[in-house]
């Protein structure tokens, strides 16, 4: 039996979720944990295996030890389906190893945590690096994969580490797509398009997984600011109909297609979409989730004039999403609360949410979300602009870099460049702001 300060320090030198600095606040794993469970696990999905272990590590995180170890077993089976089927065991089993190591001893079962450790040795003297200097490229790929969860902030070492692993193993398609993936989600602003080389790797990325609906209906929706109406409908109704007829899963790429239904062809179609979807299984709180979205995109559109049966019905959706999803729906409340200020009877509970979000003990990275959106709410709804503006400066104050705070200080930046005389301060505030 090794020392304890051996034990430890073995365990730090390993790579896996443990290790790896990801730290998230709570309230981002009840958010996590809920994502994770959406993606799905039927069985092909190449991700499972990783999906099992981020799962196990972050129920391990929120206190359910047991949970996390039967996910951790899980991800050592799927990781077996899913690589070579003559093969107990591979490099791909690290990362797991690794995190079984760190349980047990979390648990106090250090004969267990060394015996993994054992295994962690054995497997990366069995399969070593191509490349001396670093990682395996399994071990790259799943940091990466795990880093893409992980906020924005991440995104661009996720990047990084996936193109080591495709560098040092080539044949891996998903590694590819999802490589990508993030790429696309760094470039990708609410903004900005993409540019005409990273249009041709999405191309090809598709060309080589043509089964992967998620990288085609992103490729269709770049695409679809430039084609015809015509073009984008048979498109999208082609992957529609492909998307029906596959397993649920967050990754099937429905919600994107919704989006470019809902942009670019027909509001109506993307309900009928979305409806259609859940009639297939009703019981999926995902697809609510969709439906739930496509409501309010449409309720709370600039110049949109809902009628109150549609209004009742995008709320009785988000009042059962916030029952479906009950650790991780702030979102979902401040969603609600868009959709009661268009009632014409609701008014008064838009309010009445906000005021009990505002109050409530919020991390800062939800505070500075709640504070954007209340902001808006002042400003469109209430005609408040001093309010408006006091809650826009409560969001940028929050030096956590997010869309929230990137759209509250260019909404101070127009107030100050349209209103000079009324908007006195805002220029000092804005110089003098903290960065993250």
């Amino acid at each position: 039996m090794m020392s304890q300060t051996s034990l430890e320090s073995k365990l730090k030198a390993l790579q896996c979720h443990f290790t790896w600095d990801l730290d998230p606040s709570r309230s981002r794993l009840f958010r996590l944990r809920y994502q994770l469970e959406d993606i799905g696990t039927e069985e092909g999905n190449s991700w499972l295996g990783h999906i099992y272990n981020l799962r196990g590590y972050v129920q391990y995180k929120l206190g359910f030890s047991k949970d996390a170890q039967s996910l951790f077993n899980k991800a050592a089976e799927a990781f077996c389906q899913t690589r070579r089927a003559d093969a107990d065991e591979g490099p791909w089993l690290v990362v797991n190893y690794g995190n079984l190591a760190w349980l047990h001893h979390h648990l106090g079962e250090q004969a267990e945590s060394q015996a993994y450790l054992s295994k962690v040795d054995a497997l990366m003297n069995k399969y070593p690096s191509p490349s001396q200097d670093e990682l395996h490229p399994e071990i790259y790929a799943e940091k990466a994969w795990t880093l893409m969860k992980f906020g924005k902030d991440k995104k661009q070492l996720a990047a990084d580490y996936f193109q080591r692993a495709i560098r040092m193993q080539p044949d891996m398609v998903e590694w590819k797509t999802s490589h990508i993936l993030v790429l696309r989600s760094i470039l990708t602003s609410v903004y900005t398009g993409l540019d005409a080389d990273m249009l041709e790797k999405m191309r090809i990325a598709k060309e080589k997984d043509p089964e992967n609906l998620y990288l085609a209906v992103h490729y269709l929706e770049q695409n679809a600011k430039t084609m015809k109406r015509e073009r984008v409908e048979d498109e999208a109704g082609e992957l529609a109909q492909k998307i029906l007829k596959n397993p649920v899963s967050s990754y099937n790429g429905l919600k994107p297609l919704l989006w470019v239904y809902f942009e670019y062809v027909s509001v109506d179609e993307a309900i009928d979409l979305a409806e259609e979807a859940l009639r297939r299984h009703p019981d999926v709180r995902y697809l609510k989730s969709c439906v739930a979205l496509c409501y309010k995109w449409i309720i709370t559109s600039r110049g949109s004039f809902p009628n109150q049966s549609m209004i009742d019905r995008a709320i009785s959706l988000h009042e059962e999403l916030i029952s479906l999803y009950p650790q991780s729906s702030l979102v979902k409340k401040i969603d609600l609360a868009s959709i009661y200020a268009k009632s014409n009877h609701s008014q008064a509970k838009a309010e009445q949410i906000y005021q009990e979000l505002l109050e409530s003990d919020l991390d800062p990275a939800d505070k500075q979300m709640v504070y954007n959106r209340f902001a808006h709410y002042l400003n469109i709804v209430r005609r408040d602009r001093q309010g408006s503006i006091q809650y826009h400066k409560k969001a940028a104050e929050i030096p956590y870099k997010s869309h929230f705070r990137e759209n509250s200080i260019r909404v101070l930046g127009k107030i100050k460049d349209a209103y000079r005389k009324r908007a006195e301060g805002l220029e000092e505030f804005l110089q003098n702001r903290q960065e993250p």
